[in-house]
């Protein structure tokens, strides 16, 4: 291999991305004691900011007691990828409110084992656009993070795995995972419209007993 070849072949493994596990171990071991914030956050994660958050975010959101702020805080992100914007941020009162560190620890160690058993089945293909990626997953993020808003035990769950399939899809650049994620958010968005509407239903004709 000449010297050139080697010089370039430096460069790309230089410019390869982090391991999306490598990147959840790293922000898991610095996290503050007691508790953190987005705003800390936001300070260190790379250009693929998006889809960390994203990813931190869902899994935050399979916390008791963190999930209800989860549609919100997904919301905000996702409307600015719908927009187009390069990385997220949010209002300076979301962004410095303090997070608890202890159940979030324990939910992300847990979810590492899965995150790199994925890791060797996602990779790149089906590829899209980057910008076609971004809107599309913060449309539908912003779909499903109304659900978290739903006062129903473990309701979150399900939408929260969706919203980190599509992260790590969108990460990878893993065209057929992130058509598959979105076509499960509709499904899912579906599901949860027919259902309310048959509460509704089922209520009008209660109250008309």
């Amino acid at each position: 291999m000449s010297v050139e070849e080697n010089a370039v072949k430096q460069d790309e493994v230089k410019d390869a991305p982090r391991p999306v596990s490598d990147v959840l171990l790293e922000l898991v071991d610095s996290l503050p004691v007691d508790h953190f914030t987005l705003e800390w956050l936001l300070g260190r994660v790379d250009r693929r900011s998006f889809g960390i958050v994203l990813l931190f975010l869902s899994l935050a959101a399979l916390v008791p007691g963190i999930s209800m702020l989860a549609g919100p805080l997904l919301a905000v992100p996702a409307f600015e990828m719908i927009l187009g914007r390069s990385v997220p941020t949010f209002p300076r009162r979301v962004a410095i409110h303090p997070l608890r560190t202890a159940s979030l620890t324990s939910i992300v160690r847990r979810a590492l084992p899965v995150v790199m058993v994925l890791e060797k089945i996602v990779h790149p293909r089906w590829h899209l656009s980057a910008d076609v990626s971004r809107r599309a997953v913060g449309i539908a993020v912003l779909v499903v993070s109304v659900l978290f808003l739903v006062p129903l035990p473990l309701i979150q769950i399900v939408p929260a795995l969706l919203v980190a399939l599509m992260s790590l899809a969108y990460l990878e650049e893993d065209g057929l995972l992130l058509c598959l994620s979105l076509v499960g958010a509709a499904v899912l968005f579906a599901i949860a419209i027919a259902a309310t509407w048959e509460t509704i239903l089922g209520a009008a004709w209660i109250s008309r007993i």
